[in-house]
Formats: structure tokens, sequence, C-alpha cells
């Protein structure tokens, strides 16, 4: 049963995450709208929500107003070459209320689970040498032993020229805060959820966060560059895309079916994805696509260069470090109330921190 079941993109820079069946979906659903209330002022619940995508709500399309979906931040978007990775965490990958059944199907998918705390769901990683992309599965990480688990983890920083040791520094100071916030709260217990990894995966990309925009310098060519609220893209001709009214930039309209979100799910019925993304974009297009006007490069005047040098030469080194690794939690079908600190999920946590060191140091 996957975790997941269809994950679309949605123009807006949003994914859609079908709800499972109850009581997986609902559950899932009020862990979100707990975590988001508005009305929250629960530090331990605000600071969570650094660690999660952002939850914009459900929806239902208007042709099918029973189906509903989670809307959620694309954690993928702002890379030219994402790698992802997906890892189940925790020693039990079934909660307190799983059947003899459910225990026994979860235990025998990974019995290593207990001892080792966490599993690889899946990965895909950007090969910089053949410039494709290397993906693996769940079996690869049941394959995974207490011997080859950090040559596994190994081979998602490695990108067929060298091993990227600032994406595993990076990765480790994230999942490192995550755990101090496991640390400090006693109120929720986490079972069979998972952290997505994101790295930039083109090695000429420098990716640059700046107050809710990204800069990417793509094959040494300006990708973009700030001007003002606007972004210049360069794509033999360059639009100029203006701020929305929230402030956050439209910079790119994904069509067609979604990338995965993560990596673990089989995709419920082709003819329903694309029907669905079909629709989806048709809803959306217009407002999106309205705002984006062209120009042409003569009107640049040659400024793009030294701008965009400035830009590059004058951010601090870590800043330049950690815009480009994303670790965030997803997946909380069983997700429920506590009054103890989730040992196994801390366990899994201190277990990946000392795979992704030892594979730093050697």
């Amino acid at each position: 049963s996957a975790s997941l079941l269809g994950i679309l993109q949605h123009p807006d820079g949003t994914v859609l995450k079908q709800l499972q069946p109850p009581p997986r979906g609902p559950r899932e659903q009020e862990f979100y709208n707990k975590v988001y209330d508005s009305d929250c002022c629960d530090s331990v619940l605000l600071e969570l929500r650094e660690y999660l995508p952002k939850y914009f709500g459900v929806w239902s399309p208007p042709t099918a107003p029973n189906d509903t979906y989670l809307k959620l931040e694309d954690v993928t978007r702002k890379f030219t070459k994402p790698c992802i990775m997906d890892v189940k965490i925790g020693q039990k990958s079934y909660d307190p209320y799983a059947s003899a059944e459910k225990i026994q199907q979860q235990v025998s998918k990974y019995p290593l689970m207990e001892e080792i705390g966490f599993l690889v769901l899946g990965m895909r990683v950007y090969r910089v040498s053949s410039d494709s992309y290397e993906t693996q599965n769940q079996h690869y990480g049941r394959s995974l032993t207490k011997e080859t688990v950090k040559d596994g983890i190994s081979k998602f920083f490695h990108n067929g020229y060298c091993l990227r040791k600032d994406a595993i520094a990076a990765s480790i100071q994230k999942v490192g805060k995550i755990l101090e916030w496991f640390e400090g709260q006693t109120q929720l217990n986490f079972y069979a959820s998972s952290l997505l990894f994101v790295y930039e995966g083109s090695c000429q990309a420098t990716t640059v966060r700046l107050s809710d925009v990204t800069l990417a310098e793509r094959r040494g060519v300006p990708k973009g560059l700030l001007s003002g609220g606007d972004i210049l893209e360069y794509n033999n001709n360059i639009h100029v895309i203006n701020s929305t009214e929230n402030g956050k930039i439209e910079a790119s309209v994904s069509k067609g079916l979604s990338k995965f979100y993560a990596l673990h799910k089989k995709a419920y019925s082709k003819r329903h994805h694309s029907q669905l993304s079909l629709k989806v974009e048709n809803l959306e297009q217009d407002n999106v696509w309205r705002s984006s006007t062209r120009i042409t490069q003569e009107h640049l005047n040659g400024n793009v260069l030294p701008q965009l040098e400035k830009v590059f030469c004058h951010m601090p080194a870590e800043i330049k470090e950690s815009a480009n690794v994303e670790v965030r939690m997803i997946d909380f079908a069983h997700v429920f109330p506590s009054n103890t600190k989730d040992e196994g999920y801390i366990y899994g946590l201190k277990n990946l921190i000392t795979v992704l060191q030892n594979i730093l140091d050697n």
C-alpha cells in the first residue's frame, strides 16, 4: 500500500496529494489542520512548521467534488536538477493500533527497521557525467543491511564525478534541527513518516535564496536576475514575470504530469492523472500567464552580468551552503497524540545522522 497515491503539480507552485482512504487520509488532514491552524499559539507546533511543506488547505476538482487533495508546497520547485531521497524514519513502521497482520506485513518488508531506525524508500539522483537521472525504488532500500547502508545512502550524494560533501554537511545540520525539535516535545508520535531530502544536482547552478526569490545560474549563463520585484528569465527570449499580489513570484508554470514529490507511491490510473492535470491547468493558467510580458535582449543594455556578479560575489558563504538543500518531514497518516518523547523516531534520526557523518568523514 503506497503511502502517497498520486501527486500532481499545480501551476501555482503547489502539489496535490490525494487523501488516502479513512482513517489514514482524515488523520493526515487533521494533523496539517492542527499544525497550521491560524489560531495556533503552541510554540512546539509553530516550530514544527519550519520542517514541513507549507500547507494550503484542501482542494477538490470541480468535476469530482468528492475527491479531496491536500495542497502542499512543492519542495523541489526551486531546484534546477533536484536530487530527491525519501527516507522512512522510526523503529516501527506500523502504528500502535495496527493489526497483527499489518505488523507482520510491515516487519517482513524490512526486518532491520527496529535495528537501523530508518529505511530508504526511494531516490532520484542527477548524474552530471551522463546528464541523466538514476532512480532507485523501495527494493533498493530494503536490500540494504547494517554493513551496506552507509554505501547505499552515499549513492544519493554522488553525482558521477564526486561526492557532494557540501550537500551531506547541510543535510546533517538540517536533520540535527529536526532532532532538537523531537528532543523537546512530548505531544506527538510519528509512525511510517518520512524525511524528504532535496539538493541541487546541477553543478553549475548556484542557487541563492533571497527573500522569497530563487536565482539560479545554469550552465554558466545567468538563469535569473533580481531587479526590483521581478525575475528576468533567460531562455533565448527573456520574460519579465511580475510579482503576484501575495509577493510570491510565479517563475514557471509546469505542464503535463507531475514530477513525483516522494518516490514510494504507485501512480493511480494514468488516465485519471492526466485528465485531472489538465483540469487544474485550465482553471489556473489564464491568471498565471496573463501577467507575463516579453522584452527583448537589447532593453537590458548589457546590465545582466555585472549585476549578477554583484549578487553572487557578496553573498555570505553560509547562505550559498544552506540554500541548496532541503530536508522536510512528510507523510503523516500515522501521527498520534502522545505524552512521551518519540523514542523510535529519535533513535532513527540519531542513527541516520551517524551514517551521514561517517560518509562525510571517510
